[in-house]
């Protein structure tokens, strides 16, 4: 599981800071997490393929989280791309969308599948052999979800030397992981648990951006591996808050303590502050593993 930042801050893009945007590579999949501005330069800025792009996921519908997605979908057109081309977001993003591309006469080469979201529970947005999604409702001045990533259960590992003392013929072998019990060369029925073991744990990644604290988010996202929470403030202004439907990043820690997640990845900055060791510090008081998003970094885990 492979994380790229592109952008990681709230607001505006500054010189030196981009908004929100993030690509996650899981199972062979590369999904797109918001597309603020400027998010096509930063897809090139970081090596990754325009065409391994299948899937756009967009929490919500304030700038600095969707404005990189026109443009996107342009460039896309203009590289002839063939492929299409999902996009899950707010109820609304097609107009949006849709609008532009008539007005400027633009309309794709490839096609367009919107995905429209509206509910206020958790829903199940996207599945197929090796990955599903659910949407996370979240509480922000407009409907707002974040998404939940989790690899299904991969195939069974084989025993290679239990294998070959039970005799068994590679042409089986495809049937072992899968869980099959199968008859050797001798004629004898081989119980799969005796030459298997395990596969690889499922790993999961829950993207929560901007939202208010918001409790009940937990049950949805308890034990995931890795999750991103929008820290905007610190304690200093803690007050802001509710204000403006964020979070702290003494909050964002709480989450994840009463999540049991495994990491914490803070992001969605303030550009009021100076640096970021704070935000880390602050959420480390109440959770020890957490890192801090910056714009270009790439987490692996």
């Amino acid at each position: 599981m492979k994380l790229t930042i592109l952008g990681c801050y709230s607001a505006t893009p500054r010189a030196l800071t981009n908004t929100t945007s993030q690509v996650l590579e899981i199972n062979n999949h590369m999904f797109l997490i918001d597309c603020g501005e400027g998010t096509q330069i930063h897809l090139r800025k970081n090596k990754i393929k325009f065409n391994r792009i299948k899937h756009v996921f967009i929490s919500h519908l304030h700038g600095d989280h969707f404005f990189g997605l026109v443009g996107l979908i342009s460039t896309f057109r203009l590289l002839t791309r063939e492929a299409d081309l999902h996009i899950y977001g707010p109820e609304g993003i097609k107009e949006i969308v849709t609008l532009q591309m008539k007005l400027a006469d633009s309309w794709t080469n490839y096609n367009l599948i919107f995905h429209e979201l509206k509910s206020n529970t958790s829903e199940l947005i996207f599945d197929d052999e090796s990955v599903e999604v659910y949407t996370i409702p979240l509480n922000h001045r407009v409907y707002t979800n974040g998404f939940l990533f989790k690899e299904k259960e991969g195939d069974l590992r084989l025993d290679i030397d239990a294998v070959e003392e039970a005799h068994i013929d590679l042409a089986y072998y495809r049937k072992l992981k899968q869980g099959f019990d199968v008859v050797n060369e001798k004629g004898e029925l081989i119980k799969n648990k005796t030459v298997t073991l395990p596969g690889a744990k499922p790993k999961s990644y829950a993207f929560c951006s901007d939202t208010m604290y918001k409790e009940d988010i937990v049950p949805i996202i308890n034990k995931v591996d890795v999750l991103y929470h929008e820290s905007t403030f610190l304690e200093k202004h803690a007050d802001l808050a509710p204000k403006t439907k964020h979070s702290t990043a003494k909050e964002a820690a709480r989450i994840a303590k009463k999540a049991k997640a495994g990491i914490l990845l803070l992001g969605h900055y303030s550009t009021r502050y100076d640096g970021l060791n704070a935000f880390k510090e602050e959420a480390q008081e109440i959770f020890e593993n957490v890192e801090l998003c910056e714009d270009g970094k790439v987490f692996e885990f």
